[in-house]
C-alpha cells in the first residue's frame, strides 16, 4: 500500500505504509522516513565518525576502526574524528595488520594516547583481547554471535556475549570495563549500538557498511544518545524517563512497529530532526496541535 502525503515542508513524498498502523503512527512514521532518506546520504560520512571506518576497504580494518571509533565516541563528532584518527596512525593506518602482528616494544607509542577518559592502560587491553579474537576468528562478528540458543537473536544476548568474549582475559584492568558496557548493567551500549548498525545496516546510500550477514537489520536496536533522545520525545516514541537500557527497548521496539526491516534507520532520522532546531521545533508543534484536536474531538 501506497500513501501520498504532503510534510510541513511542502515535499510530496511515497511512502509504503503498514496496514496495522494508526493514522498517529503514520503522521510519525511520514516524518521518520522524511528525515531518514534527507540523512542517510553519503554526505553523511564527512563529518560523522563512521567517516574513519569508510578510509579502509579490507573487512578486518573496518571492523577494528570502527569498533574502536565508535568505542571513542562521546563528545563533539570533530574531537571523536580527530582522536580515532590519530589512534589510526599509531597503528599505521593498517589497524588489522597491527593488531595481530605488533611487537611489544610498538605499544610504547601509545604512552602518551587520551582521548577524555580512554587512556594508554586501555588501548594495551584492547590491542591484547582484539589480537585474542582475531587469533581464532576471521571476522569480530563471531566474538557477538550468540552459541546459547535461549537468546539465539537477541541483541541484547549478542552484546552480553561479546562483553564476556572481548573480557575474558586475565589481565583485563578493572578501568577499562567502563568502555564497554553491557546491557545487564542498565547501560544503554549507545556506542556499541552504533557500532552494530554500521556493520550490519545494508542499503543503497553506501553509509552502513553491511558487511555482517550473520546479524539482521531488524534485530538491532537504537542507539540512544541526547539528539535521539530528543526526537524520540517529541514524536511520542519515548516516555520513560530514565535514560537505560529499558529506555533503549522501549524507543526500539517503537520504531520496529513503524519499520520492522529496518528500524534502526531512524537513528538518522532522530539525530537530523534534532540538530535541525528549526525543523524540531516546527515538528513538535505539529504533533502538539494533532494531539489538541484529538482531546477536543473525544
Amino acid at each position: 500500500m501506497l500513501i501520498v502525503s504532503v510534510s510541513f515542508t511542502n515535499s510530496i513524498n511515497l511512502m509504503p505504509v503498514q496496514q496495522n498502523l494508526s493514522i498517529d503512527e503514520l503522521r510519525v512514521k511520514h516524518i521518520l522516513d522524511y528525515y531518514a532518506v534527507k540523512y542517510n546520504q553519503p554526505d553523511f560520512i564527512t563529518d560523522d565518525p563512521i567517516s574513519i571506518p569508510h578510509q579502509y576497504s579490507k573487512k578486518q580494518d573496518i571492523e577494528i576502526a570502527g569498533f574502536w571509533t565508535s568505542v571513542l565516541s562521546w563528545g563533539q563528532r570533530k574531537s571523536i574524528i580527530k582522536s580515532a584518527s590519530r589512534l589510526m596512525a599509531l597503528m599505521d593506518n593498517a589497524p588489522h595488520q597491527f593488531v595481530t602482528e605488533h611487537q611489544a616494544h610498538d605499544l610504547r607509542r601509545f604512552e602518551k594516547y587520551c582521548h577524555r577518559t580512554f587512556n594508554y592502560t586501555d588501548c594495551l587491553y584492547f590491542l591484547h583481547a582484539l589480537r585474542d579474537i582475531y587469533q581464532v576468528h576471521e571476522s569480530l562478528e563471531e566474538a557477538f554471535l550468540i552459541q546459547n540458543p535461549v537468546v539465539q537473536g537477541s541483541i541484547e544476548g549478542i552484546i552480553e556475549n561479546f562483553h564476556k568474549r572481548f573480557f575474558s582475559l586475565s589481565d583485563v584492568p578493572h578501568r577499562t570495563r567502563k568502555h564497554l558496557p553491557k546491557p545487564s548493567s542498565g547501560s544503554r551500549c549507545k556506542r556499541l549500538l552504533m557500532f552494530l548498525r554500521w556493520m550490519v545496516r545494508s542499503d543503497h546510500q553506501g553509509v552502513d557498511f553491511g558487511i555482517w550477514k550473520c546479524i539482521s537489520p531488524e534485530q538491532l536496536f537504537l542507539p540512544l544518545d541526547v539528539h535521539v533522545e530528543r526526537s524520540a520525545r517529541v514524536l511520542g516514541l519515548l516516555e520513560r524517563k530514565t535514560m537505560d537500557w529499558k529506555a533503549v527497548e522501549e524507543l526500539s521496539r517503537a520504531c520496529m512497529k513503524l519499520n520492522p526491516e529496518d528500524p534502526v534507520l531512524y537513528d538518522y532520522a532522530l539525530f537530523g530532526l534534532s540538530i535541525e532546531k528549526k525543523s524540531l521545533a516546527s515538528t513538535k508543534q505539529f504533533v502538539s496541535l494533532h494531539q489538541n484536536n484529538k482531546k477536543i474531538k473525544k
